[in-house]
């Protein structure tokens, strides 16, 4: 096939130095205006006066904060599916089918033009990155492979579809690029996760593969399960693989068994966040370096110390007033009609300019049943580190709350914990369940306090769950795979308990 990395490499060559020039601040002042004056005339628009905002103070002070159900009961629900002129002039030909990683009730985010053109946008900077980095790439010599949700999509009203953001992605893959893809939109694939994986495995094995792209967590089942039903390691499987994309899920657990599945040989790691809303950033370094923020790609952004999010008045930055350091949650403005929309995630800048993200979690992902304030970025870091003492890597994990029977006057955490290679003896599962709470409590001082002599919280307990269990219990929920999510920390006591309970064969547990 043609190799079109010339091409790109062209392209990679004049971005890279129009962000090399690029002002940041200046770049999203100038955004926000322009969303502004496309959606004055919209219902929203007019609620809040957008014609007569002119900094991004007066914005703000007009804009309340509004998380998904506010804008569904306000001003989305009453026009569904027919979104155009509600909060964005339109069209809205597409809306993002999603649903919560702990909750069941589906939600429906716009997509418009706008969120698309910042995709590929997103997509094209990955690949200018990945250039820079590696001026030998054939990267469009042969097919990038993404592994993705369903692309078939559901017509809600005429002109307007929905379904998984990467399905509509693929949809909407340009003319040209159709040929670079893998799988094509001709494919039947289906809807089963499982059952397409069996179908686009032994069919991929006979394709070009140059690029793998997905949710990281189901990324590496995939490639676990290829390469271990072929005998044959990554790039026996794919001879000219250069790049892995990957985002999704925080990476710090699954990156030692990346880097052993792909030791030896020249596959690069690159990591994405992308969104349902839009995307956000790109790692224009090397792992665990930050993410590269995308200030023109249809979205303003602001930030809320994580803290200070359910305050009555929180304070908002953007990237003018931003600092390093602080844990903030991220609110958008876009170019599908968001509006000082509180996304969910939480990051911290490491540098300012240009902007650059380390993703540290959900506001859901906080764990602070009793006090403690902990953060998902915490707690991973806990987890992984306390498997490396016994010489273990973490599959996947969940923890919760267990709140103190009536008779008891503490509650402790509960860890749901696959091993990757082998579920700990007795020994070792103590081992790492001392040092998890140790690690905890020199990571974060509230932690620590709470306790200080056991008077607050008890030490936590472990459960070793059997291997495949979180698969399983992902499964049994219609959530395996795709751009599902298995929730890093789990408040409904119910949940938690269908997830011990889903894992228990054969289990080890301690305290």
């Amino acid at each position: 096939m043609l190799d079109a990395t010339p091409l790109l490499r062209l392209y990679a060559r004049r971005r890279l130095a129009q962000l090399e020039r690029q002002d940041a601040v200046a770049v999203q002042r100038r955004l926000l205006r322009r969303l502004l004056r496309r959606a004055a005339g919209t219902r929203f628009g007019r609620d809040h006066g957008f014609g007569a905002i002119r900094e991004v103070a007066d914005y703000q002070a007009r804009v309340p904060l509004r998380r998904y159900e506010d804008f569904w009961e306000e001003y989305w629900q009453q026009a569904f599916p027919r979104l155009a002129g509600a909060t964005w002039p339109g069209p809205v030909p597409y809306v993002a089918k999603t649903s919560g990683t702990t909750s069941g009730t589906s939600k429906f985010i716009p997509v418009t033009r706008g969120t698309l053109m910042g995709n590929r946008r997103g997509v094209l900077d990955m690949m200018s990155f990945h250039l820079r980095a590696r001026p030998d790439s054939r990267i469009l010599g042969g097919k990038n492979f993404m592994l993705g949700g369903s692309t078939e999509l559901e017509r809600l009203a005429p002109g307007v579809r929905a379904g998984d953001m990467t399905g509509i992605a693929a949809r909407e893959v340009p003319s040209w690029f159709r040929g670079f893809t893998y799988p094509p939109r001709s494919l039947e694939l289906p809807a089963d996760w499982e059952r397409r994986l069996e179908v686009l495995g032994p069919l991929s094995l006979e394709q070009d593969i140059r690029t793998l792209a997905g949710t990281a967590s189901w990324l590496l089942f995939f490639l676990q399960k290829l390469t271990a039903g072929q005998g044959r390691g990554v790039t026996g499987c794919y001879p000219n693989l250069e790049l892995i994309v990957y985002g999704g899920v925080n990476f710090a657990p699954y990156r030692h068994q990346y880097e052993e599945l792909l030791a030896g040989t020249e596959v690069d790691l690159r990591e994405v966040y992308p969104a349902s809303e839009g995307f956000l950033a790109v790692a224009d370094r090397g792992v665990g370096e930050g993410l590269r923020l995308q200030v023109d790609g249809g979205i303003f952004y602001e930030f809320v110390p994580v803290e200070e999010l359910e305050a009555s008045a929180p304070r908002r930055f953007w990237l003018e007033t931003v600092e390093t350091g602080v844990n903030y949650a991220v609110v958008l403005s876009t170019a599908a009609g968001a509006w000082s929309y509180i996304l969910g995630d939480t990051v911290r800048f490491v540098e300012l300019a240009p902007p650059r993200i380390l993703v540290t979690g959900r506001t859901s992902s906080s764990l602070s049943a009793f006090g403690e304030h902990l953060i998902e970025e915490e707690i991973v870091r806990a987890v992984t580190e306390a498997a490396e003492t016994i010489g273990e890597e973490v599959a996947d994990f969940s923890v919760g709350p267990v709140f103190p029977a009536d008779e008891e006057r503490r509650g402790h955490h509960l860890f749901v914990v696959e091993f990757a290679r082998h579920r700990p003896d007795d020994s070792r599962l103590q081992a790492f369940t001392e040092r998890l709470d140790a690690r905890l409590a020199e990571l974060n001082d509230d932690y620590r306090e709470h306790r200080a002599n056991d008077l607050q919280m008890k030490a936590p307990e472990v459960v070793a769950a059997a291997p495949g269990g979180f698969a399983d219990w992902m499964r049994s929920r219609g959530k395996l795979g795709g751009q599902n999510k298995v929730p890093r920390v789990i408040s409904d006591p119910d949940l938690l308990a269908a997830l011990r309970d889903a894992t228990a064969n054969n289990r080890g547990t301690t305290t």
